[in-house]
């Protein structure tokens, strides 16, 4: 007969935070009449963070904010840039720097209907990063 023993007291409760379909009007582009017109933007964000202490309390101080989350990646695409994938490293940094509970993070940039010479819905550029601590 053969026993297993785990030991619970190692085991970190890492939760997935997903936040979808985050809409923006920004000025993103290559092309000059892009940072003048503007376009709209989808950003989906999924980051993991220790929540065990906010499973147990139902406290919000315990967990990283959705709202606040959300305030920063705004704040972001706020900001004039060329490529999406400059957006998305500028999004994640400052995630990484606001919210160092960040483990790792995955972010998908979305321009809805670029100016391409043919019909697109959409040109998408995704990022994963693992926040070294």
């Amino acid at each position: 007969m053969i026993f297993f023993i785990f030991v619970l007291s190692n085991i970190i409760n890492m939760g997935l935070i997903t936040l979808s379909g985050m809409e923006f009007f920004a000025y993103h582009g290559c092309f000059a009449e892009e940072q003048i017109i503007g376009n709209k933007f989808i950003v989906d964000l999924e980051f993991t963070t220790e929540t065990e202490n906010a499973e147990l309390t139902d406290d919000l101080t315990q967990t990283i904010n959705y709202q606040l989350v959300y305030d920063v990646v705004k704040a972001e695409m706020d900001i004039k840039s060329k490529l999406l994938e400059h957006v998305a490293r500028r999004v994640l940094d400052a995630l990484y720097k606001q919210f160092p509970g960040i483990g790792s993070a995955k972010i998908t940039v979305s321009k809805l209907n670029p100016p391409l010479k043919g019909k697109v819905d959409r040109v998408c550029f995704t990022l994963a990063a693992k926040h070294d601590k």
